[in-house]
């Protein structure tokens, strides 16, 4: 399955008879999914299969959608309001009772009363709002389409820097492993001149078991290999994740927080001045890997 970005941008025109319409769709990042529909009133029977349709395709994203509509003017019927002209007939009535020889009001003059005559949109019956409402979702879908295939190009670019970034942290990673200072040579003579440097400097006699135990304590706590190790793991699952694809952005965010916590440790236990180097080297490409990872599906 291919890497999608949450990113994204598609717009799809239509029409169907006199209606023409577009739509917008707008992605951006997001925790999970969340739809925001914005439809003309008198469509809203139109909602749950918009975000069905949106549910099927994406996993992730902040998802504005927008459609706005036009619809031909020619097709709107000049009628008469009944219920107006009876109100203008009623009243000429009364005033020919209050005016005698008043002269009889032409027709002209009586349809040009204000709400005689009114503009009114030709309803749709059912067989064409069933039409129009297949032929919004066959464009919905169209546009879904394009939404889609910009996400996963720009998925497909984000997992090629991703591989590089993680190819760096395995190196680094192999770096560190083959450090001379982390060979047991050298860091049994580091603790003992650490030691002969201890004992010079005391006034007092020390214990030498108590600093036989010291010593094992301080290269216990400076040891890195369960760090270097799962620093390994994390690699080859990351790897693994990138390869299979999909909606794998929550899993690799996981992971990059695990590297993170390791470099830190590896950091903190660090008494080498390159190892110390590699550890802050790290930690840089792990968080560049981490904002990379947050745009991912």
């Amino acid at each position: 399955m291919a890497l999608a970005s949450m990113t994204g941008f598609a717009r799809a025109p239509g029409e169907s008879g006199v209606v023409r319409w577009t739509w917008e769709l707008r992605s951006v990042n997001g925790k999970s999914l969340d739809l925001r529909i914005r439809i003309p009133t008198g469509l809203e029977a139109l909602e749950p299969k918009i975000r069905e349709r949106c549910s099927k395709v994406l996993r992730r994203g902040n998802i504005s959608i927008g459609l706005s509509m036009q619809r031909d003017q020619a097709e709107n019927q000049l009628q008469v309001n009944e219920a107006a002209l009876e109100s203008v007939l009623s009243a000429i009535k009364l005033l020919e009772t209050r005016i005698p020889n008043v002269a009889p009001p032409t027709l002209d003059g009586i349809l040009a009363q204000k709400g005689v005559f009114e503009l009114k949109e030709q309803e749709d019956d059912e067989a064409a709002q069933q039409s129009l409402h297949s032929a919004l979702l066959t464009s919905l879908d169209a546009a879904l389409i394009d939404l889609v295939d910009m996400r996963h190009s720009e998925g497909a670019a984000i997992g090629k820097v991703v591989h590089q970034q993680i190819d760096t942290i395995a190196s680094l990673t192999q770096a560190a492993e083959d450090l001379p200072a982390r060979q047991p040579e050298a860091i049994k003579a580091r603790l003992k001149k650490m030691v002969e440097e201890l004992l010079d400097a005391s006034e007092t006699k020390l214990d030498p078991q108590r600093l036989h135990q010291e010593a094992v304590f301080l290269a216990t706590k400076a040891d890195i290999r369960e760090e270097l190790d799962r620093l390994h793991a994390h690699v080859n699952a990351v790897r693994e994740l990138l390869d299979t694809g999909g909606a794998i952005g929550r899993r690799l965010d996981f992971l990059a927080q695990e590297f993170n916590r390791e470099a830190n440790t590896l950091c903190s236990k660090s008494n080498d001045v390159d190892l110390t180097a590699i550890g802050l080297d790290l930690k840089a490409v792990i968080d560049q890997m981490r904002e990379q990872i947050q745009n991912l599906e």
